[in-house]
């Protein structure tokens, strides 16, 4: 259950002023090192819920206050209850991953290029501008989801940053797909896939920059994006201003944040943060056994099927005898929610519950069910959802080494009084 966080202090109300005041920028995105450092905000906490669940809640620049699973690199989470204001996330409160504490502070979209070479006719080289004249500005709804979102909830606990179910936003991205900019360039035969490398880098030593890879048709079908935009607004810094890459239903790990670098290359790309890191059971289910090792792993990919109630929390009270209609969402990896099932009673019986509006296959999907229980006690509340291909979530939780892919039914549970 996450706890309501207290008061906040004169103390900290200052030093949120400051934040925000630092995060109000201009065309040439800049955030000073010193407004990057977190600052202690003693009187504004929660706890998450999990063995050593106690976090921060701290405004970073261009953000309203998130949960802190760590400074440097920012890794930032956002409060659950922003999913119960609207079905797209709200740009301030938009979760942050970065892996390498080396992130840009400041960046001058005037000066910004950005590079696409390898395995092409015709390598460029665009600024902002140009890259916004490729082709006609498209839009798409889409959900972007860290891997390991939900991994302190795992048992075993598995290996990572310990989130709760807060990274994840939904968001409507402006910007030109991918295609439109790789046939400019001109892909060559043979060409197998495109990495996408960023501003952010190692701070110090030999680190493996972070750099990800897509199958060349994966790069080439339409949908990947170069987006500028989120919620019609400039991207946030952190959230990969000026230019991120959107892979919609693929896991936020291919979401490369301020894109500097597309190579097309004529093999695969056998960089760390492919070959080593971010990859999965290779078997049906992405699980194992706790204490076995997988046989074989493959990159993680697509968004399994996930549904939450948002409306009600762990050990909220309600009344007896009175409807209260509770709401949710729903996502997978792009065929798209098509039935969401609500029970009241830890999964004896189900309901049908009520989708709301359909903004594409990516994003978020609403829904609402009326719930009036006639019995004092303790509810366990759980909701399932199923896909257009009849894919659903597992009433048990899966399991593998990295703690990704979490999907099972969640519960929360409710006291009628």
């Amino acid at each position: 259950m996450m706890k309501k966080p207290q008061a906040l202090t004169s103390k900290s109300l200052q030093r949120r002023t400051f934040l925000r005041q630092a995060g109000t920028l201009g065309a040439a995105s800049a955030i000073s090192s010193t407004a990057l450092q977190v600052f202690a905000a003693e009187a504004f906490r929660t706890t998450l819920p999990f063995a050593n669940g106690e976090r921060e809640l701290v405004a970073y620049p261009q953000k309203r206050p998130l949960i802190v699973l760590t400074s440097r690199p920012p890794q930032l989470e956002t409060p659950f209850s922003v999913y119960n204001e609207s079905v797209l996330t709200p740009n301030d409160a938009f979760f942050v991953r970065y892996h390498w504490s080396g992130i840009p502070t400041s960046i001058d979209a005037q000066a910004y290029r950005l590079r696409i070479g390898g395995n092409v006719s015709t390598p460029l080289e665009l600024s902002l501008g140009e890259l916004k004249q490729m082709a006609d500005a498209t839009e798409l709804v889409a959900v972007n989801q860290c891997s390991g979102n939900s991994r302190g909830l795992f048992t075993p606990r598995a290996n990572g940053g310990q989130l709760s179910n807060g990274a994840m936003g939904n968001a409507r991205w402006t910007g030109v797909p991918l295609k439109k900019v790789l046939e400019k360039a001109g892909v060559k035969a043979g060409s197998v896939q495109v990495s996408f490398n960023g501003l952010d880098k190692p701070p110090v030593g030999d680190g493996p920059d972070f750099v990800k890879a897509l199958n060349i048709d994966h790069a080439l079908d339409g949908e990947v994006m170069l987006a500028w935009q989120m919620n019609g607004a400039d991207l946030p810094l952190l959230n990969g201003y000026p230019v991120r890459l959107i892979v919609p239903g693929f896991y936020g790990t291919y979401w490369v944040k301020h894109v500097a670098d597309i190579t097309v290359t004529d093999k695969v790309f056998d960089g760390f943060w492919m070959s080593t890191a971010y990859r999965i059971p290779d078997n049906s289910c992405a699980c194992i056994e706790p204490g076995t090792s997988p046989a074989k792993t493959v990159p993680i990919n697509r968004f399994n099927v996930r549904s939450f109630v948002t409306s009600l929390t762990d050990g909220m009270q309600i009344k007896a005898g009175r409807e209260t209609v509770v709401h949710g969402i729903a996502f997978d990896g792009g065929y798209g929610i098509t039935e969401v099932a609500f029970s009241p009673d830890g999964g004896k019986t189900w309901q049908a519950a009520r989708l709301g509006k359909d903004l594409g296959r990516y994003s978020f999907r609403e829904w609402s069910v009326a719930f009036t229980p006639t019995k004092k006690g303790s509810y366990d509340l759980k909701v399932r959802a199923v896909n257009r291909i009849g894919q659903s979530q597992p009433m048990t939780a899966l399991w593998n080494p990295m703690g990704y892919m979490r999907n099972v039914v969640e519960s929360t549970r409710v006291v009628v009084a």
